[in-house]
């Protein structure tokens, strides 16, 4: 019986260490997620199932105690985002993403199974429900193509709204693309 107590700290130990790597599980996902080297290489509208997956780990961990901004500050630090705007920028998209899906049900048991492989969860409050929950360019791809798959331009909404949207440029979209031209994520010199 003693020969064998040697095993109880050892699997103390191999229960702490596979505790921690849980813990941080979610924002390593993220940072995969939101690698810029990676978001470079994508085809068009490639972005949008990876901020699916970005609202589900979110979830994920706040679900399991975690603070979403923490989780976000570990993966944007864990993928070498560059600047301090662009970090700022990146995680505020993120953590609004959670919101808006929060707010409009979308983080359901389905809901998160969805958003886990990418896809569109469905709406299950407010005037939209019953539609998917889409991801829409807030500048749109259609005038700068550049910000196709930058996470700061991509905001979840349901599809029907974001189909009404179309391609019209206001002041939200005027004052995002100064940031996001401070930020070093918009190079191009076209006005808005």
């Amino acid at each position: 019986m003693k020969a064998r107590l040697w095993i109880i700290p050892l699997l103390l130990v191999w229960s702490l260490v596979a505790h921690a790597g849980q813990a941080d599980l979610p924002a390593l996902a993220i940072a995969s997620l939101i690698d810029p080297a990676k978001l470079a290489t994508l085809g068009k509208r490639g972005a949008n199932p990876r901020v699916q997956k970005c609202v589900y780990w979110l979830a994920t961990a706040r679900r399991d105690g975690q603070d979403p901004a923490k989780v976000m500050d570990k993966a944007l630090a864990s993928a070498k985002v560059a600047g301090g705007l662009a970090v700022k920028l990146t995680k505020d998209a993120l953590l609004r993403n959670l919101d808006i899906a929060d707010k409009l049900g979308a983080l359901d048991e389905a809901g998160l199974a969805e958003m886990r492989r990418g896809r569109a969860a469905t709406v299950q409050r407010g005037p939209y429900k019953g539609d998917q929950l889409s991801v829409d360019h807030i500048i749109p791809r259609a005038v700068v193509p550049e910000l196709d798959n930058v996470i700061a331009n991509l905001e979840l909404m349901p599809l029907r709204m974001n189909e009404q949207k179309n391609a019209k440029i206001g002041q939200r979209q005027r004052a995002l693309a100064v940031k996001l031209r401070e930020a070093g994520l918009l190079t191009g010199k076209r006005q808005l």
